[in-house]
């Protein structure tokens, strides 16, 4: 992603992210957006800033301070660099005073950087110092109700999942320091992770190994199998360890009661990383569709060539691409040729890339259609093209 221009190090750690993988980020953040829309969650904007003393009242200062970024103000008062927003959610919903019964399910998310203070930063976005973040807090009435709105978060994470359409795996997870009663981990299988998870090759159950206490499936008793993999997102079911100590309260029968909380990560920069490493061969990027900067790449011919003159399809197949709402670029850089084009372009990853050559100067004019995903390769007319876009789904 250095090399072609989507990321680039500006400091150890961390990455400026340039307008193609800018792309890629928004791609996936609408994708996200409308899971989180069809399950009642609703966006917001926590302050980058949390303040220490309410990761104290929680008693996670202490046992995380070693990879806390922490800041003094003017007035002597101590703040954190959020990696995580438990405390700063719980904080708000109290500062909004109590919450009947019948307001609740609420559901609260955004999408912002997290910080991390990393000790060997390494493997690019996967672990860095500054990463960007889909956090989601709900508030429930009872455990039983919070255990419905868990699954259902679970369910729209899966669906995200499928959306991307890289293989992923849904383990029992470690609490580790956030806490709660539940947890499962959302992993892509990769040599880069740095976590080992336990699979049944028949039912699929799934655990992360450092909680796993046994070699074998506790569902069908069949032998757990190991595989390295790396962490994309994270839920917890939190019960009442922050909104308790922060007085997120819900008011029932005229008592105050703390909230039922349920925790749920995903994290974007690391969907991207993972989703290139594992697609990519060793000279070109593969993106998923979904997520690619561009679905397709128009190549015209080279300034001067014999093909010049069938330039003037370009708009024609961008019409196609815009009634279907297909976003589309044009390789306008005529001064190269087209084979060097068509290997910068297949080098970034597009997943189509249609090239007006030679075949466009025939009577019925073809043009030459490279599935870069699939390793197709086709010389198809106008309306064939026309046919072949309204085949493929691509929208999220």
């Amino acid at each position: 992603m250095i090399n072609y221009g989507i990321i680039k190090p500006v400091s150890i750690g961390m990455y400026a992210l340039l307008p193609l993988g800018m792309r890629i980020l928004n791609k996936l953040i609408n994708l996200v957006d409308k899971e989180m829309t069809s399950i009642g969650a609703e966006k917001i904007l926590l302050p980058a800033l949390t303040s220490v003393a309410l990761w104290k009242k929680t008693d996670r200062y202490d046992c995380n301070k070693t990879e806390l970024f922490t800041l003094m103000d003017r007035h002597k008062k101590e703040y954190i660099l959020s990696p995580t927003h438990e405390e700063a959610i719980c904080d708000l919903i109290s500062s909004a005073g109590q919450f009947s019964a019948k307001s609740l399910p609420l559901k609260l998310y955004q999408i912002s950087s997290k910080w991390r203070d990393e000790m060997k930063p390494r493997l690019g976005l996967l672990r860095s110092r500054e990463f960007i973040m889909k956090d989601l807090y709900t508030f429930d009435t009872s455990l039983d109700n919070a255990r419905y709105t868990y699954n259902l978060v679970c369910e729209s994470y899966n669906n995200i999942f499928r959306k991307i359409g890289v293989e992923y795996t849904k383990s029992i997870g470690d609490m580790g320091t956030i806490g709660g009663l539940m947890s499962h981990e959302y992993h892509y299988i990769s040599n880069i992770g740095e976590d080992t998870i336990l699979r049944c090759r028949l039912c699929h159950f799934s655990i992360n190994q450092s909680i796993s206490k046994t070699t074998s499936c506790p569902e069908c008793k069949n032998e757990l199998h190991q595989h390295t993999a790396a962490e994309v997102g994270h839920t917890f079911l939190l019960d009442t360890k922050y909104s308790q100590p922060l007085k997120a309260l819900y008011v029932e029968e005229n008592k105050s009661k703390p909230m039922i909380m349920g925790s749920f990560g995903l994290g974007l920069s690391r969907i991207i990383t993972l989703a290139v490493e594992i697609l990519s061969t060793k000279n070109e990027l593969r993106w998923p569709v979904k997520l690619a900067p561009y679905t397709i790449c128009v190549i015209p011919p080279k300034v001067g060539s014999k093909e010049e003159d069938t330039s003037i399809y370009v708009e024609q197949l961008f019409k196609i691409f815009s009634e279907r709402d297909i976003d589309a670029i044009l390789d306008d850089r005529t001064n190269y040729t087209i084979g060097k084009r068509l290997v910068l372009a297949r080098a970034l990853g597009y997943p189509y890339i249609i090239v007006i050559g030679k075949a466009a100067t025939q009577s019925i004019p073809l043009f030459e259609v490279h599935d870069i995903n699939n390793s197709t390769y086709f010389e198809l007319s106008l309306d064939q093209i026309n046919d072949y876009f309204n085949n493929i789904k691509f929208k999220n």
